[in-house]
């Protein structure tokens, strides 16, 4: 049975700061790269609106688990907005683990989608070179909220 690319990179972090224990490879993969050309079944939405260490280790672990529940039948997206943006700026000004931007890294490597909210960027005075490759700028970070929710993502935040 061939292994998705995601569900190989899933293995090899084993609990490697995901907690993402025994990974099943019955998913296969339908993609080259991230699944978003395809319509998956379940469509995730979070929302990160604190720089809080345990706020955003608790959405980061829950990506991964979700990834590994439901492998490639599922999309997520990570909106930062407030000072939840600061897990995606290259020179954070809050409390950010260099763990979890790497989470950052590694989810993105593998389909997660990390927005960045403009306004908040402005009122920080950063523009995209402060910001991680990973970041997706969008205008305004409650409005992709809203447009993504109207798309039938599901929308969670703690």
């Amino acid at each position: 049975m061939k292994i998705s690319k995601r569900r190989q990179f899933l293995s090899l972090l084993g609990l490697g700061g995901l907690g993402l224990g025994g990974v099943s490879t019955k998913a296969q993969a339908h993609h080259t790269e991230t699944h978003f050309d395809d319509s998956s079944k379940h469509r995730l939405l979070y929302q990160c609106n604190k720089a809080d260490i345990e706020y955003i280790d608790h959405i980061l672990f829950s990506c991964g688990e979700m990834l590994r529940k439901y492998g490639d039948d599922i999309e997520i997206v990570v909106t930062t907005l407030g000072p939840g943006i600061h897990l995606l700026a290259k020179h954070p000004r809050r409390m950010i683990k260099p763990e979890q931007q790497q989470r950052v890294k590694s989810l993105a490597a593998y389909g997660v989608r990390f927005q960045a909210c403009g306004n908040t960027m402005k009122t920080l005075q950063w523009s995209e070179e402060d910001m991680l490759a990973e970041a997706e700028i969008i205008p305004i970070g409650v409005e992709g909220i809203m447009k993504l929710q109207e798309q039938g993502f599901s929308y969670f935040s703690w």
